[in-house]
């Protein structure tokens, strides 16, 4: 039988050591779920369960999850009456999930396991990837700081589970499973399903194998419907608790997390976002103005881009962490480049640099509302779809350079989904071996908090900021430019906790 893991990359699945910085936790409510974690017990004997559902993403996966399939066109007249049947008993009352479980999984009888697979990673990087929740994030790296074992117990099935526990580094997984023989489905689910009793069937199964202390160990879910495992665990945490649940806890005496949902952006957001991008506006009359005092275009330039910065970031509610500052000023000119998250990160680039560097775009931005503000601010802009007006558009960049001025870009092209850093391309590498000058690289690690890819609102948040050495590029031969590319991505996975 083929298992999941044969279709994913094996290194997705390995542990990794975090290091939790309690400065990284934006929000009271983050503050204070994190803070209880301070003072407890150290070590793998004590488990953090994570029901996924409304406790680390917000939301219910399977709406996204179902949605997509239907939405392919691919679903088989039997699957479609599946999923019917058990939309109409949950609708009705019945909300017993391994009876829908098991409805659902004689719809999908003979199909091949790889296709709910593929549909489960193209539903996380198109939905699933910016529901998470960033104070859950933040107390999935406080249990690891601490050396708990984590896990996600979860009634949801593993294609919805494994792109969420991978985002989040959680090796452990307990789901519902739908038999496999051959590849495909059989129709039929592996008992006991990872519902009510179930789930604490899990918890207890899974701290006998792995040596685990269940009266020191927590729970974090939403649903009243986790009870059986929230009862033998020390420490129950619900989190964005449902009716039942809320009161339970209340009755109890539990502490009670209600956490912002990732996905939901309220009024004050909204009214940040609009603020922050009208700063803009006052960023480039005062950069004019300085520039027509000092009657120096490059003095207005860097009054822009520090202003840009500076109440950009203010006003957006980021705060920035920056470790080993002294690294921007070490080494100038210089190619800094910078793993690219979320939108945000162009401000976070301006409050960095602040002075003397430009940066480069895709020509898209050019033809935006805020394009001529980029533009005034001295940005190149390079067309990706034409290399070679794409090396041409880089020639200004490389005069900049000689003529001292720096240079950010991303060298990934574009923003990623979720934390995981993609590929990078050579541009930026070629352009510091034209102009011989050393390429720093700036690790940005959680700007995916403030806005995830596919957002249009800013939430505040602290965002945490390594500057690396810089690199010599000027013995650089071309024929080894893949390998020091590589060597420099691999500093990056390093410090993203990724290798």
């Amino acid at each position: 039988m083929e298992a999941l893991s044969d279709f994913l990359p094996e290194s997705d699945w390995l542990g990794a050591d975090f290091k939790f910085d309690q400065t990284n936790i934006p929000g009271s409510e983050q503050s204070d779920a994190a803070m209880t974690l301070v003072n407890s017990e150290t070590g793998p004997n004590v488990a953090a369960f994570f029901d996924l559902d409304r406790t680390l993403i917000s939301g219910f996966s399977a709406k996204q999850f179902v949605q997509a399939r239907m939405l392919s066109g691919k679903m088989s007249p039997k699957e479609i009456a599946s999923q019917f049947s058990g939309a109409l008993v949950y609708a009705l009352g019945n909300k017993n999930f391994a009876g829908l479980a098991a409805i659902s999984a004689k719809g999908v009888s003979g199909l091949e396991e790889k296709v709910l697979i593929q549909l489960g990673e193209e539903v996380y990087l198109k939905h699933l990837a910016k529901e998470v929740i960033p104070q859950s994030r933040a107390l999935v790296e406080a249990h690891k700081a601490k050396g708990h074992t984590v896990a996600i117990v979860s009634a949801a099935t593993p294609y919805q589970v494994y792109p969420i526990a991978r985002d989040l580094g959680i090796e452990h997984i307990m789901c519902t499973r739908m038999e496999v023989e051959n590849g495909k489905f059989t129709g039929k689910i592996e008992e006991p399903a990872c519902w009510g009793e179930g789930k604490a069937h899990a918890g207890r199964t899974f701290a006998e194998k792995h040596n685990i202390d269940l009266d020191k160990s927590y729970f974090y879910t939403d649903s009243f419907e986790d009870k059986p495992l929230l009862d033998i665990v020390g420490h129950p945490r619900p989190v964005n608790p449902d009716k039942e649940l809320s009161a339970f806890s209340m009755e109890n005496d539990w502490s009670i997390y209600r956490f912002n949902e990732a996905s939901r952006a309220n009024f004050t957001d909204i009214f940040r976002t609009g603020m922050t991008l009208g700063a803009l506006a006052p960023a480039v009359l005062s950069g004019i103005g300085n520039g027509l005092l000092s009657r120096n275009w490059n003095t207005g330039q860097n009054s822009m881009m520090a202003m840009v910065g500076d109440l950009g970031t203010l006003i957006a509610g980021i705060r920035l962490v920056i470790k080993n500052e002294e690294n921007i000023w070490n080494q100038r000119p210089a190619v800094f480049i910078f793993n690219h998250q979320s939108n945000v990160d162009l401000i976070i680039l301006a409050k960095l640099l602040r002075k003397n560097a430009v940066g480069i775009a895709k020509k898209e931005l050019e033809y935006t509302p805020l394009g001529p503000i980029f533009k005034a601010a001295g940005m190149i802009f390079i067309d990706r779809k034409n290399k070679d007006k794409a090396i041409e558009a880089m020639k200004p960049a490389v005069e900049a350079l000689k003529n001292g001025t720096s240079v950010g870009l991303a060298p990934e092209g574009t923003r990623s989904y979720d934390y995981s850093l993609g590929k990078f391309k050579k541009g930026a590498f070629h352009l510091a071996m034209q102009a011989k000058v050393p390429i720093v690289p700036i690790v940005i690690k959680n700007a995916h908090d403030a806005m995830p890819r596919g957002s249009s609102v800013i939430r505040p948040a602290v965002v945490e900021v390594k500057i690396l050495k810089g690199v010599p590029t000027k013995s650089w031969k071309r024929k080894d430019l893949d390998q020091n590319i590589a060597k420099i991505r691999k500093l990056y996975l390093k410090e993203l906790d990724q290798l």
